[in-house]
């Protein structure tokens, strides 16, 4: 009889959690995550995938954790070292598991985030940053995190590939810092991937505590439509629907002269929104791309990169380094952005609110609608969305033109 009950015991994943209680910190941060993006609303598209991803992969037998390979991209099969680019598909489904075949062919390959890039463009109206084209030098200027956190990672030792996948955090872009962890730095793709993603979720926390510190009340009350009308605009656009389709087109031809390693991003990025901006004689294409391939891989995404949050993989002081030097690039972008507007407004008579300047990362729209929620609390009537809008996309562009230089000098 007590065989019987050690054996049930056994198979239960208590023993394993009892020899080893670093699981129940994995599980403790997976409901954290959880209740962020269910109770909370942080980016649950991406926070309650990847939260998942971590609870499954951190249950011992349950063989849904991401196995990480060397950097020569060797793994340990059933005590073998086998290179796991050489494996046939079903042997890493079967030996692996789910999560690992999702893993290695979707995500580390480099596949999916140009597909939510693409996706990313079909949901995004360049728009407002072509009304307010001056606004968007803001979103350049919030990329200072990228490269200061690169710089203090290389001081502190890191490699300089493993700095810069660190420092991309700063563009409080997923898919880009995906992207570029994959070719600078993959070993380091599982914690990079969560520290980005985590602190896009946290850009309601983030966003308002930088601001808090940096800006007054008399800066955070400037109204741009007030401004507008005090020095209106002497460039008025005739034909906005003739531009907002030249401009992805133009902007991928000039990226792709001078950065070339950032046109998958923008090239996708531009492709999914010039569909949408053609009209009815794509919507089929703009459709796909803004549903039904933008939601699978996004799922994908987020599982995978969640199961990769192991105990063994997560809880060491290099992940922790990359949780702190995430947060600070993410910070910094935010801090460039509104000393920058702080620097302009010095030298113009048309005033900008700092919350521009807040804008110019990437994470659209929350980043957006976060610093107008903080213009109306000090002026109910001081609506500012449309011009953090204007930084807000430039950020995106800005992000994914830095991780092309950054692929090009150190990949």
């Amino acid at each position: 009889m007590e065989d019987i009950f050690a054996k049930l015991y056994d198979m239960t994943a208590f023993s394993n959690i009892i020899a080893d209680p670093s699981f129940l910190v994995m599980y403790a941060i997976a409901f954290i995550l959880l209740y962020l993006g269910i109770k909370k609303h942080y980016e649950p598209l991406l926070l309650v995938p990847i939260a998942f991803g971590v609870l499954i992969a951190n249950f011992p037998g349950g063989d849904m954790g991401v196995i990480q390979a060397d950097e020569n991209g060797m793994v340990l099969v059933n005590g073998v070292l086998k290179n796991i680019w050489e494996m046939p598909l079903h042997e890493i489904a079967h030996d692996l598991g789910l999560m690992n075949f999702i893993y290695y062919m979707l995500i580390k390959t480099g596949f999916l985030p140009p597909i939510i890039f693409m996706g990313v463009g079909a949901l995004t109206d360049f728009g407002p940053m072509l009304r307010n084209l001056r606004l968007s030098i803001f979103g350049a200027a919030a990329q200072l995190g990228i490269f200061t956190v690169l710089l203090c990672a290389v001081m502190i030792g890191f490699t300089p590939q493993e700095a810069g996948a660190l420092g991309i955090i700063g563009g409080a872009d997923g898919p880009t810092a995906i992207f570029t962890t994959i070719k600078l730095a993959p070993h380091l793709l599982g914690p990079i991937a969560i520290a980005a993603y985590s602190y896009m979720a946290l850009v309601p926390v983030i966003i308002p505590l930088v601001v808090k510190l940096f800006c007054s009340k008399k800066e955070l009350m400037i109204n741009m439509k007030e401004q507008e009308k005090l020095y209106p605009s002497k460039t008025e656009i005739k034909n906005l629907r003739v531009l907002k389709i030249i401009f992805p087109i133009a902007v991928t031809t000039i990226v792709a002269l001078f950065v070339p390693t950032a046109v998958p991003l923008i090239g996708m990025l531009m492709f999914g929104n010039l569909i949408k901006e053609i009209g009815a004689d794509t919507s089929r294409l703009f459709d796909a791309a803004a549903n039904s391939i933008m939601n699978a891989a996004t799922i994908f995404l987020g599982l995978s990169v969640g199961a990769t949050m192991t105990s063994e993989a997560f809880l060491n002081w290099t992940t922790i380094g990359i949780v702190i030097g995430g947060f600070l690039a993410f910070a910094l972008s935010i801090t460039g952005g509104i000393f920058f507007v702080k620097l302009f407004n010095l030298f113009s008579k048309k005033k900008i609110n700092p919350l521009i300047g807040a804008t110019g990362l990437s994470a659209v729209p929350m980043a957006s609608r976060v610093c107008n929620d903080i213009a109306t609390k000090y002026d109910p009537k001081n609506h500012v969305l449309n011009y953090c809008m204007s930084s807000n996309i430039s950020g995106v562009i800005g992000s994914a033109v830095a991780a092309g230089v950054l692929i090009s000098f150190l990949g």
